[in-house]
């Protein structure tokens, strides 16, 4: 029986599994690790601090939820042995226990900055440290720094930060803006970090960060007396505070690392004993041990640190520093070789798109001249042609110059002649004018004459009339006498003859009449 017993538990040993999971949430990622069922909480914490090449290990810790609360994994504990969660695997969060008092002299390596840049900015966004409008978007300008580089208009497009959570929803809620409006405020700043390295960035944003009356600040609530007062009491870095329960930014009353002498603890009640014996001892009370025992941890390790920054830097810490400075000088020269590089890069780039807009100049100034050449062999053709067609023309014009020559020495001699005619048509104008003058006096003297003789025409006519009436008188009465007392035996040819004798007077005295009447005309 005894044997079978053993068998019995050692079957029953053998099932018993010899490693647990463990997944460690750290603030940008998450391992998970298989460790065995007797390792402590430091050989958990030392194998997450060497996955992540942590060395600052003395403010990190292991923390877990259990119940309500939280707690941190205990170093000299068995992990399993704590009150851990019993899930598979077993999540811890890997986060900054203790803070620093001057982030820039105290955080010595980049993973350490960085950690403790997540966690603030986080507990920020979460509203566990209040922050002003004014500093949450300089703090957020810091965060895009650290997150996107040097601010790039061309690349950086309006609406770029849409996705990213960068001010707590209390600022977001507090003033009527739009995204885009906080967007343009953050990055006018944004735009002002040009040149600030990614750590840089990060490390002036915990510079910031570290003034905030919240920052590093661990709240729990206690009582003063057994009335039950309710207070705050807040642990940090600098010493322990109290406060009034609806106010976490000015504390009614703090206590030193430096000015207190003892902090005791039984049971419920905490007492403070100050380095100045003549002031009071403050006592207060807790309700939950867990939270006693976490408020104890926190006393403990806060005036560990802050004992170990009035001292000497370990072997360590020197190394470590002198590490740091080497890699920052490294850093920093290697960042000069890069911004000589770049400067000569975008040098270089300009220098590229100079030649390839010189080039396209060129190749447009090439296409131009030789569409000028063609132009020009067109042109020097059209030339030819004007050329050849204005010799032509000259020998035309030549030609018309020497007809114009003579026409002009034939204009010469007509003009001579012309003066000539003009002389003799002077001299005739002047004869003829004092011809005229005479034939108007001529005509003048003729009218005068012609007058006169209308009136001897008109006396002689009438004369005539007279006389033709006499005549005819005189025939008539003559006339048959003549035939009574003529002798029949005379003959007919001596009547004719009569007869025509006296015609032959009439006939000769019309002539003169009319001859009279040509002459007076012709004068005239």
């Amino acid at each position: 029986q005894a044997n079978a017993l053993t068998k019995t538990i050692y079957r029953l040993k053998k099932k018993q599994p010899n490693t647990f999971k463990v997944k460690v949430v750290t603030m940008d990622a998450e391992m998970e690790f298989s460790c065995e069922v007797k390792w402590k909480g430091k050989d958990l914490f030392d194998l997450v601090c060497r996955t992540i090449g942590l060395r600052e290990i003395w403010f990190f810790g292991l923390r877990y939820t259990v119940k309500d609360t939280y707690a941190w994994l205990k170093p000299e504990k068995q992990v399993l042995d704590q009150d851990v969660p019993k899930d598979s695997p077993i999540t811890f969060h890997f986060l900054a226990k203790f803070f620093p008092e001057k982030v820039e002299e105290e955080l010595v390596q980049e993973i350490t900055q960085h950690l403790f840049f997540l966690q603030v900015k986080k507990q920020i966004l979460d509203e566990e440290i209040f922050c002003s409008p004014e500093a949450s978007v300089l703090l957020a300008s810091y965060a895009v720094q650290a997150k996107y580089g040097d601010y790039d208009p061309n690349f950086h497009k309006p609406g770029f930060l849409a996705q990213d959570e960068l001010l707590p929803k209390r600022v977001l809620m507090q003033y009527q803006m739009t995204a885009d409006m906080w967007e343009e405020k953050i990055t006018a700043w944004y735009a002002e970090h040009r040149d600030t390295p990614l750590r840089t960035a990060e490390m002036e944003y915990l510079k910031i960060a570290q003034d905030l009356e919240m920052y590093g600040v661990s709240y729990f609530a206690i009582t003063q007396n057994k009335r039950d007062t309710d207070l705050l009491l807040g642990v940090d870095a600098q010493g322990l505070h109290i406060y009034s329960p609806n106010s976490k930014l000015n504390p009614n009353k703090s206590f030193p690392w430096s000015g207190i002498r003892n902090i005791s603890y039984s049971e419920k009640e905490f007492t403070i004993k100050p380095l100045d014996k003549k002031k009071d001892v403050f006592k207060f009370y807790s309700s939950q041990l867990r939270v006693n025992k976490l408020i104890l941890q926190l006393c403990i390790g806060n005036h560990d640190l802050f004992m170990r920054r009035r001292k000497v830097d370990s072997i360590e810490v020197q190394q470590m520093k002198a590490q740091a400075k080497e890699e920052k000088a490294r850093k920093k020269m290697e960042r000069q070789i890069l911004a000589l590089e770049k400067q000569k890069r975008e040098e270089a780039e300009r220098a590229k798109e100079d030649m390839e807009r010189r080039l396209f100049q060129l190749q447009d100034e090439a296409r131009l001249a030789n569409e000028a050449l063609l132009r020009s062999e067109e042109t020097a053709d059209l030339l030819a042609e004007k050329a050849q067609i204005a010799e032509e023309e000259a020998k035309l014009l030549a030609h018309k110059a020497a007809e114009a020559e003579q026409e002009r020495q034939r204009l010469e001699v007509t003009a001579m002649k012309t003066k000539e005619e003009k002389r003799l048509m002077e001299q005739k104008m002047r004869e003829a004018e004092q011809m005229a003058v005479k034939l108007v006096e001529q005509s003048e003297r003729r009218l005068k004459e012609a007058d006169h003789l209308k009136q001897d025409l008109t006396e002689a006519k009438d004369a005539e009339r007279r006389a033709k009436q006499k005549l005819l008188e005189i025939t008539k009465t003559t006339y048959p006498l003549i035939a009574a007392y003529s002798s029949p035996s005379a003959p007919p040819e001596a009547a004719d003859f009569a007869y025509e004798s006296a015609s032959t007077r009439f006939d000769f005295k019309d002539s003169d009449m009319k001859r009279l009447s040509m002459e007076i005309e012709r004068e005239r």
